[in-house]
This record gives structure tokens, C-alpha cells and sequence, in this order.
């Protein structure tokens, strides 16, 4: 786990036994109960490798309809949540240690997009491959100035850029890596409610990906849409509202 990488994802939602049952149809997670003490936090398994978290909140923290937030790794979350509150952004929840597991901060960006510092306990597992089924395949930041936004994570994190792809009037979408790879890419987006992270599940077959999202009570809200390198995407939300999106190849007509 190197400082920026992403590391953990938790989904904010009103029922999380309906999000369990909807997401190990839709991506092919097994989700079971954690076990902590004191709150129903179950997690999400790609074979014996959890990558996720579902939960409630109470109404107070609760955000304003479900969502799904992302974990970066830093070195010392109490001084990065401190630089962060210094470059103009906001922390929402000050640090805080999770027994036996880490230490993390609930944080938005100047722009208001949130997400959460982590430093880990212990040694992590190494990181499940980008486009394996089950995991989290890219991330995606939609902003009202991505120049502005980059410009926050480069000096946070130590991101470098990638390729830029020329959207037309969308404008340009600026590629990123964390560590050697790209892990994401960030757009202005006007038609945006407010700035958010949107996180890529991978699956297997994005066709038969997109109809298990409307078989089982989610909407497609756009796509599927091919990308570059070959890959097939939609962007999509929960029964719940959660947004999120799929990521996988179109298997070839038998």
C-alpha cells in the first residue's frame, strides 16, 4: 500500500441488505457480516479478498441519498487531514482510529468531493488486479474545474498525469496514475449536482452486466459506452440511489 493508491471502498446506504443482495447479483460479490461489534457493517469478497463495505449510518451522518466512498492510503492521516483543511478543503470527520484496523478521516476536496484518509494497522494484501471481476477497476472524479482539482490531488498525493482525451464540448478527460498504473481519470462536469468520486466495478460481461442492473430494481443512466483500449462501460444507480458504474468487455456473439 503506497501513499495515493486507493484501498478501500464503503457504500453510505439507506438498507444495506438490499444493497448486499443487489451488488452480489449485479458484480458478483459474496457479502457477509463483519462481525464488529455494535454495528451492521458487512463486507464484500472477491473470492477470499474483501474489497468493499456496506453500511447504515445514523440519520445525522447519513449523506443526503446513498453513495459510495473511497479510501486513500496516506502516511499519517492526522497531518494530511490538516494539509488538506489547508489548501482550502473540508474534513468532515476528524481522525480516528478503527480498532485492529487503521486510523481514518472523512475529507472532501476544495471542490467539496469527498473521501477518506487511511493508514493501515497492518501489512495489506496486495492489490487485486484492475480489471479482475469483482474489482474496482477505475475511479473517476467529476468536478466543476478538473485543472483546479488536479492540481489539489497532485500536490496531496503525488499523482502524475496520463494520456488526455479530447471529449469534444465535454471537454478534456485527463487520465491519472496513483502508483505506476492508471488508476482514474477526472472531467469537468456542469451537469453534476456537486462534485463526486465514481467508482468502476469490473465485471465479466458488461452486456449481461447491464441487464442483472435493471433485472434486479437499478437504472442505467448511461451506456453501455465503449472507451478506449476496448473496454465497454455504464454509468448507473442502486435501487437505493447509489451511484456507480461497470466496467467489462463485450464476450463476442456465439
Amino acid at each position: 500500500m503506497k501513499q495515493g493508491d486507493f484501498v478501500w471502498y464503503e457504500l453510505c446506504t439507506s438498507d444495506p441488505v438490499a444493497a448486499a443482495e443487489f451488488y452480489s447479483k449485479v458484480v458478483g460479490w459474496t457479502v457477509k457480516p463483519s462481525g464488529l461489534p455494535g454495528m451492521d457493517y458487512r463486507l464484500a469478497f472477491v473470492g477470499d479478498r474483501p474489497v468493499a463495505g456496506i453500511m447504515t449510518l445514523p440519520p445525522p451522518q447519513m449523506p443526503p441519498r446513498p453513495a459510495w466512498f473511497g479510501y486513500i492510503a496516506v502516511d499519517d492521516v492526522d497531518a494530511k487531514a490538516k494539509q488538506i483543511e489547508a489548501a482550502g478543503g473540508t474534513i468532515h470527520k476528524t481522525p480516528e482510529d478503527i480498532p485492529t484496523i487503521g486510523r481514518f478521516a472523512v475529507v472532501a476536496d476544495p471542490q467539496g468531493a469527498v473521501f477518506m484518509l487511511f493508514k493501515g494497522a497492518g501489512e495489506p494484501p496486495p492489490p487485486l488486479p484492475m480489471m479482475k471481476t469483482g474489482s474496482i477497476g477505475w475511479h473517476e472524479l467529476h468536478t466543476g474545474d478538473w485543472e483546479k482539482s488536479w492540481a489539489f490531488y497532485e500536490r496531496m498525493f503525488g499523482w502524475s498525469k496520463d494520456a488526455a482525451h479530447d471529449m469534444g464540448p465535454m471537454g478534456t478527460y485527463q487520465l491519472f496514475k496513483a502508483s505506476s498504473l492508471p488508476t482514474g481519470g477526472m472531467m469537468t462536469d456542469k451537469t453534476a449536482p456537486h462534485p463526486y468520486w465514481l467508482y468502476y466495478f469490473v465485471v465479466d460481461d458488461i452486456d449481461a452486466g447491464t441487464e442483472r442492473v435493471k433485472a434486479d430494481g437499478g437504472t442505467v443512466l448511461m451506456g453501455p459506452q465503449e472507451v478506449p483500449g476496448g473496454a465497454w462501460i455504464i454509468n448507473a444507480q442502486d435501487p437505493q440511489g447509489g451511484m456507480f458504474a461497470l466496467v467489462g468487455m463485450k464476450k463476442p456473439d456465439a
